[in-house]
């Protein structure tokens, strides 16, 4: 058994265990993405520019902790479902709040 059976999909992706370097950027990118996706959709609010840098630096530190636990668990996949969900979620009450508005 190698390691690459084990990596899930996006390590798998990026080939983290041929090019660990870029690998591992890539995946920290798409990580820290996704997580600023799902952060603005489901929780962020408005907020002062000081605080809004001191809560992404706080999130790029914590991306640093689930890249490395992203190599073998689905992180990157379960924050595509989350992002997805809460897309699904805001267009329904979208179309909701405008019909409510028509009538």
């Amino acid at each position: 058994m190698e390691v690459g059976d084990y990596l899930s999909f996006f390590p798998a992706l990026y080939r983290v265990e041929q090019n660990p370097d870029l690998g591992m950027w890539l995946l920290y990118i798409t990580i820290f993405l996704l997580s600023v996706v799902v952060y603005k959709l489901g929780f962020a609010k408005k907020l002062p520019i000081l605080k809004s840098v001191v809560i992404y630096f706080f999130l790029a530190l914590g991306c640093t902790v689930l890249t490395f636990l992203g190599i073998f668990l689905p992180v990157a996949e379960g924050l595509v479902v989350a992002a997805v969900i809460l897309i699904v979620y805001k267009i329904r009450l979208h179309n909701s709040k405008k019909a409510d508005a028509n009538t």
